[in-house]
C-alpha cells in the first residue's frame, strides 16, 4: 500500500499542532512520502522518523530546530530529502550506504556542519545537490567524481577549503587524477560556486562541461582575463562573473555566440569592455544584464533593441551627458531594476511627468550630476535612490501617487520648498532620507497610525517649529536625525511613547527645555540583548523576483557621529549601538542623574567602539552628577560652554579628560582646570551606589560638535 501525506504550502504557510511530527511518524509507519514544506512545525525532528519506509521527505522552511537524526541518511529507500531553510536545524552528514538510491539532497540554509564524507561517492543516483549557506568545512571529497548523474550542484556561501578551483578539477576516488576525470560529469547543467573566496583564474577545463546552462562564480576573488573558450558553452543561459578581480579587455561579441544566454553579469571587476557599435538587433535578448564598472563611456547601442530586460546594471562607469530618449523607452513593459549610479549623467533628454517603465520597482541613480526637477518614477516603484546629485526645485505632488514606495532617498541635492502634506499617503514608506537639501517650513503631520518608518533623516535643511506629534505613531523607528535645522521641540513627542529609536540626532537646533529623565529612561530599559547574534542596523525590503533570481534590497543605516570631537561617517553600525546627539541647543536645568546608569555592555569582541558624551553649548546648570563616574566606557566628554558649577569629578575615566572638556563654565573648579575648589583640594572619587554587571550594561552615546 502506498501512503503519502502532503500538507506543503509555500504561499499560505500552515501551522502543525496536533498531530505533531512525532505523532505522524508513530502512527503512519508505512508513510512513503512526507511533504510538509512551508508548514510551521517549530519542533525538532524526532528520531523515530528514521524508522519510516519513506521514499521522499520534504520539510522545507518548517521552523525545524535541534539536531537532525543522522540515521535518516541511511534509510534504504530514501530518494529525496529536503530540509532547506531551517536555519536552527543542526547536524552533520555521516555515512551513506553503497546502495543508497538518494537522488535529491537539499540542505541549503540550514546549520549542518562538519565535513562531507567520502561516502558521498556512493550516491551514484544523485542528480540534484544543494548545500549552499551551510557550515560545512574541510576539503570537498574526491569521491565527488563518482556522481555521474549529477546535474545540479550548488556549493555557494560555504566554508569549504578555499583558495583555488583545483579541487573541482581533481575530484576522484584517488586524488590527483588528470583533468580528464572532470569530463565524466557530462550531465552537469548547473554549477553555482558564489561567495567562496576562490582566487584562481577561471580554469579552461570548465568549458568541457558542455551541458552547462547555469554558471555562477560571483563574489569570489577570481583573477586574470575571462577565457575566450567560455564561448564554447553553447547551452549557457546564465553566466554570472560579477564581483571578482577579473581584468583585461573583453570583446563583447565573445558572448554573441551564446544564443541561449539571457542572464549575463560582468559587473564590479576590472574589465575593459569593448562593444562593436554595429552589434544591434542581431544580438540575443537579455533579461538580466550587468555591465557595471566595465569602463563604458556611452550607452551601448545594442541596448536599443533590448525589449525584454528585467534588470539593467550600468553603475560605476564613465557614461556622461544626458540619458537619451530611447533609454527611457527601453524594455518599458518588463524592466524592474535600473541601476545607473556613479556615472556622469546630467539628466533625461526627454522626461515626461513620470517615467514610463510600467513595472519598474528599483531605480538607483545616486552619484551623478543630474540637474533640474526630481524625476518621478512610475507607481510600481518600491525603492527610489537619487542622492548626491544637483537636483533642484520642489518635490512634485505626483510623488504621493507612488503608493508602493518603501525607500525614498533624495539626500545631498538642492531640493527646496515645503514637504508635500500628501507624503502621509505613502503608507508603505519605511526609509525617508531628505538630508542636505534646502527644504523649509514646518514638518507636516504626515506620520499616520500604522507608520512603518524605520529611518527618518531630515538633517541639514531649514525645517522649523516643533516636530509633528504624529511622529509618535512611528513605533518601529530606529533612526531619527533632525540635526542642523531650526526645530524648537523634540522630547514632548517621544516621552511617554514606547520607541525602538536607538539613534536620535537633534544637534544644532533651537530646542529650549530641560533634559527629561523620562526620555532617557527609554534607553535605560534597552539594556538586555543577545550579544551572540549581533547584526548591523539595516532595513530589509521586499524580495523582488526576476526570471532567475530573487533580489533582496537592503538599506544599511548611515550616520554621522562625533567621536572625540571629530565628526565621522559611520556606514556599518552594530544594531546594539545607541546614540543621541543633543549638542548646540538651548537645553537648561541640571544634567539628569540617570545618565550614570546607562553603561556600556562590556564585550571584548568590540573593543574599538568609542563612546562619547557631548552636552556642550547648551544652558545646563548645577553640578556634574557623581553617577557619571560609573560610565566606564566613556572615552570623550564635552560639557563646555554651559553654566555648570561645583567640583569636577575625579577618578576612573574623568582622569583622562582634557581641560577643554570643561571650558566656558565659570563656576566649575578642580583638575584639569587651573581653578582650584574652595577647600583647596580636588574632590575625591565619589562612592558608587551602582553595581556594574556585564549582563545589564548597554552602550549609550550622546554626541555633538
Amino acid at each position: 500500500m502506498w501512503l503519502a501525506l502532503f500538507l506543503g504550502s509555500l504561499q499560505n504557510p500552515l501551522e502543525l499542532h496536533k498531530p505533531s511530527l512525532r505523532g505522524i511518524a508513530e502512527k503512519l509507519t508505512n508513510l512513503e512520502e512526507l511533504v510538509l514544506s512551508g508548514v510551521d512545525i517549530s519542533s525538532p525532528i524526532p528520531n523515530i522518523l528514521a524508522n519510516l519506509f519513506s521514499l521522499t521527505i520534504f520539510l522545507r522552511d518548517c521552523g525545524l530546530h535541534g539536531e537532525f537524526p543522522t540515521r535518516i541518511f541511511q534509510l534504504q529507500n530514501l530518494k529525496s530529502l529536503s530540509v532547506r531553510f531551517n536555519p536552527k536545524l543542526i547536524g552533520c552528514v555521516l555515512e551513506f550506504n553503497r546502495s543508497s538510491p538518494l537522488e535529491y539532497l537539499k540542505l541549503a540554509g540550514s546549520s549542518f556542519s562538519g565535513k562531507l564524507p567520502n561516502s558521498m561517492g556512493n550516491l551514484q543516483s544523485l542528480y540534484d545537490m544543494d548545500v549552499r549557506s551551510c557550515n560545512f568545512s574541510g576539503p570537498i571529497p574526491s569521491s565527488f567524481a563518482n556522481l555521474m548523474k549529477l546535474t545540479y550542484l550548488d556549493l555557494s556561501e560555504s566554508i569549504f577549503s578555499r583558495g583555488t578551483l583545483s579541487w573541482v578539477e581533481n575530484i576522484s576516488l584517488y586524488g590527483d587524477i588528470p583533468f580528464s576525470s572532470i569530463r565524466n560529469l557530462t550531465k552537469l547543467t548547473t554549477l553555482i560556486l558564489d561567495r567562496n573566496e576562490l582566487t584562481s583564474p577561471i580554469p579552461s577545463w570548465l568549458t568541457t562541461l558542455t551541458q552547462l546552462n547555469t554558471l555562477q562564480l560571483s563574489y569570489n576573488k577570481l583573477c586574470s582575463p575571462i577565457p575566450t573558450s567560455i564561448s564554447s558553452l553553447l547551452n549557457l543561459q546564465i553566466l554570472d562573473l560579477s564581483l571578482n578581480n577579473l581584468s583585461g579587455t573583453v570583446e563583447f561579441d565573445l558572448f554573441q555566440k551564446l544564443n541561449n544566454l539571457s542572464h549575463l553579469d560582468l559587473s564590479y571587476n576590472n574589465l575593459l569592455l569593448v562593444i562593436d557599435p554595429s552589434i544591434n538587433s542581431t544580438f540575443q535578448k537579455f533579461r538580466i544584464l550587468g555591465l557595471g564598472s566595465c569602463n563604458l563611456s556611452d550607452f551601448p547601442e545594442f541596448l536599443r533593441n533590448q525589449d525584454q530586460l528585467e534588470v539593467l546594471e550600468l553603475s560605476l562607469n564613465n557614461i556622461h551627458g544626458q540619458i537619451p530618449k530611447w533609454i527611457s523607452n527601453l524594455s518599458k513593459d518588463t524592466l524592474k531594476v535600473l541601476e545607473m549610479s556613479d556615472n556622469l549623467l546630467t539628466g533625461f533628454d526627454h522626461i515626461p511627468d513620470a517615467l514610463i517603465w510600467t513595472n519598474l520597482q528599483i531605480l538607483i541613480l545616486p552619484n551623478n550630476k543630474l540637474q533640474g526637477s526630481l524625476p518621478i518614477p512610475p507607481p510600481s516603484i518600491l525603492y527610489y535612490f537619487v542622492s548626491n546629485n544637483m537636483l533642484s526645485g520642489d518635490i512634485s505632488q505626483m510623488i504621493c501617487e507612488l503608493s508602493s514606495l518603501s525607500y525614498l532617498d533624495v539626500s545631498y541635492n538642492n531640493l527646496s520648498g515645503f514637504l508635500p502634506h500628501c507624503l502621509g499617503d505613502l503608507r508603505n514608506l519605511s526609509i525617508l532620507n531628505l538630508q542636505y537639501n534646502n527644504f523649509h517650513g514646518s514638518i507636516p503631520q504626515i506620520f499616520k497610525e500604522g507608520c512603518k518608518m524605520g529611518m527618518i533623516t531630515l538633517s541639514q535643511n531649514h525645517f522649523e517649529g516643533p516636530l509633528p506629534r504624529s511622529l509618535a505613531n512611528c513605533t518601529t523607528l530606529e533612526v531619527l536625525d533632525i540635526g542642523n535645522n531650526h526645530i524648537i521641540d523634540f522630547f514632548s513627542i517621544l516621552v511617554g511613547h514606547s520607541s525602538r529609536a536607538k539613534d536620535s540626532h537633534v544637534s544644532n537646533n533651537n530646542i529650549s527645555s530641560k533634559l527629561p529623565s523620562e526620555y532617557l529612561q527609554i534607553w535605560k530599559a534597552m539594556q538586555s540583548f543577545d550579544a551572540s547574534h549581533l547584526t548591523y542596523m539595516q532595513t530589509d525590503g521586499h524580495k523582488l523576483k526576476t526570471q532567475s533570481d530573487g533580489w533582496l534590497m537592503t538599506y544599511i543605516y548611515l550616520m554621522t557621529l562625533t567621536d572625540k570631537g571629530i565628526k565621522k561617517k559611520y556606514s556599518r553600525i552594530q544594531d546594539f549601538f545607541v546614540a543621541i546627539d543633543l549638542s548646540g541647543n538651548n537645553f537648561e536645568g541640571e544634567i539628569p542623574k540617570i545618565l550614570g546608569s546607562l553603561k556600556r555592555f562590556t564585550c571584548l569582541t568590540f573593543p574599538t567602539i568609542v563612546k562619547s558624551l557631548d552636552l556642550s553649548q547648551n544652558m545646563l546648570v548645577g553640578e556634574i552628577p557623581p553617577q557619571l563616574v560609573e560610565l566606564i566606557f566613556l572615552a570623550f566628554l564635552n560639557v563646555s560652554y554651559n553654566n555648570l558649577t561645583g567640583p569636577i569629578l575625579q577618578g576612573k575615566q574623568f582622569l583622562t579628560f582634557q581641560n577643554n572638556s570643561f571650558y566656558g563654565n565659570v563656576e566649575l573648579c578642580g583638575s584639569p582646570l587651573f581653578k582650584r575648589c574652595a577647600n583647596s583640594e580636588d574632590p575625591s572619587t565619589p562612592t558608587s551606589n551602582f553595581e556594574a554587571k556585564q549582563s545589564s550594561e548597554y552602550p549609550f552615546e550622546l554626541a555633538g560638535r
